[in-house]
């Protein structure tokens, strides 16, 4: 296993809301991601949702509170929390989630993406 350097990988994509895995341990996966403006509602009904800015600032919307996180920092989404992040500006985030699940979990949609691709 060679190391990964995070600023390269980003530098090999462009696409926004479209998650790329960089690395496996044992059944989880780490997706770089570029974000800017809005994303979907949706929830994941299996599983927590790890975030962590890598470079920039993001906000995770839920029901009855908004959490912002700068760069350096992460939130832990509970699964089954109906939530929706968004970034004024583009922000890159690292996911680390279970292997096969859904960007835009139960809810089907345009920003739906192809799920494990690797970078």
């Amino acid at each position: 296993m060679a190391k990964i350097n995070f600023a390269e990988k980003l530098t090999k994509f462009n696409d926004l809301w479209s998650p790329r895995v960089v690395a496996e341990m044992n059944d989880y996966q780490f997706k770089l991601v570029k974000i800017h403006d809005e994303f979907t509602w949706h929830q994941h009904e299996d599983t927590d949702e790890v975030f962590i800015v890598v470079k920039g600032s993001m906000s995770i919307e839920m029901e009855h509170e908004t959490i912002t996180l700068d760069e350096g920092e992460m939130y832990v989404v509970p699964k089954g929390t109906v939530h929706k992040p968004f970034a004024e500006h583009e922000c890159h985030i690292l996911l680390v989630e279970p292997r096969g699940v859904v960007n835009t979990g139960e809810t089907d949609g345009e920003l739906t993406a192809e799920n494990n691709v690797w970078v």
